[in-house]
């Protein structure tokens, strides 16, 4: 005789307690550890059992909406959440097998935020980010700009965005109408509605980061063949010996290959990424004139030419040596040019007995 629904339902609430603490004890575990490999793959495990649940007691269904949904049901929808975050966390030694893993992990995201479509728990910002995924998967960017500018505002929009929905969750955990006496039906849903958003929001942050991983993934060199061995211990890494028995330690003569196979083509992509290397300079024509010149620098003129600037300049100082000492001596029988220097200061005397100092400057004018 099959269990009851309630029975049931009381069973895959225990069984989700369960999954989401193993969950929390895979992240006190050291990575790639044996109990780390333990506690995962419980993790992994036991929402793989909820799932399995769920999927038996069919709570979910495209005919409902989200007013058919109890609330006890609500975090159920966040199982494929779970899951794409645990096989985001499945060790991998090479590249190649890394790939998969991501894809799988992105396609878990899809499912969530598909189911929480049906019921129109999305809302108007993430329903957009998500038709933008559902048209192009592998070119998914929860940023869409080219301007890297409006890139930037964005950014800096959504990292506001999840810090408001990380308070406002916490805020509802912290009030004592949900904690208290098994916690008051509204609170409770409003609090795994919050929960739910934030979810939805690093779902597709997490699909962008997925997305980036796979570019440099596929740009990853190859495995080495299953028949390739390392150097023997002790030879140098650098010198292989070739098919005829010589050394070759790497050295040719040879240029090296250009960067890129169009040489003249475009420096940059329609998105703003560089195709070929490039340096930025403001004189370039300074810097082709440079290019077959001596490595030192040439004289501009000659001494004389120098000393007959400096001296139109000032620079020099005339006179000097025995010249400055061959100053005439007064002659003292030369009674007219010693009375016109008599006359002279008895002048310059008289002048200033009748004009006080600043008495011609009255109001102070410089």
């Amino acid at each position: 005789m099959p269990a009851p629904i309630d029975a049931e339902s009381h069973s895959l609430k225990t069984l989700w307690a369960e999954a989401e603490q193993k969950k929390l004890a895979l992240a006190a575990c050291q990575y790639n550890t044996p109990e780390w490999t333990a506690a995962y793959t419980a993790a992994v495990d036991a929402f793989d059992q909820c799932r399995r649940s769920i999927s038996d007691l069919s709570l979910f269904s495209p005919n409902e909406t989200l007013d058919d949904l109890t609330t006890a049901d609500l975090p159920f929808l966040a199982v494929s959440y779970h899951i794409a975050e645990l096989t985001l966390k499945t060790p991998f030694t090479t590249p190649a097998a890394r790939a998969p893993v991501v894809r799988q992990a992105r396609s878990e995201f899809d499912g969530f935020l598909k189911l929480l479509d049906q019921y129109d728990l999305l809302g108007l910002t993430y329903t957009e980010q998500y038709l933008r995924y559902c048209e192009d998967p592998d070119g998914f960017r929860v940023v869409d700009a080219r301007d890297p500018a409006a890139r930037r505002d964005a950014k800096i929009a959504s990292f506001a965005a999840e810090k408001k929905l990380k308070q406002r969750l916490a805020t509802l955990r912290a009030n004592p109408r949900y904690l208290e006496n098994g916690g008051d039906e509204d609170i409770v849903r409003e609090t795994y509605l919050a929960a739910l958003e934030l979810q939805v929001h690093d779902a597709l942050q997490q699909m962008d980061s997925i997305n980036q991983e796979l570019e440099i993934l596929a740009q990853a060199p190859p495995p080495p063949p299953p028949g390739a061995s390392a150097s023997p211990r002790g030879e140098d890494h650098r010198m292989r010996r070739t098919a005829a028995g010589k050394i070759d330690n790497g050295y040719s003569e040879r240029l090296d290959a250009p960067l890129t196979k169009t040489p003249g083509g475009p420096l940059l992509s329609t998105t703003g990424k560089p195709l070929q290397p490039f340096t930025l300079v403001g004189n370039r024509q300074e810097l082709r004139k440079g290019v077959f010149r001596p490595g030192h620098n040439l004289p501009t003129m000659s001494i004389d030419e120098y000393l007959e600037e400096e001296r139109r300049r000032g620079n020099i100082i005339e006179g000097g040596g025995e010249a400055s000492y061959a100053r005439p001596e007064p002659d003292e029988d030369n009674e007219e040019k010693n009375d016109a220097e008599t006359l002279k200061a008895r002048a310059w005397d008289d002048y200033k007995d009748d004009h006080a100092k600043g008495a011609g400057n009255t109001i102070n004018r410089g």
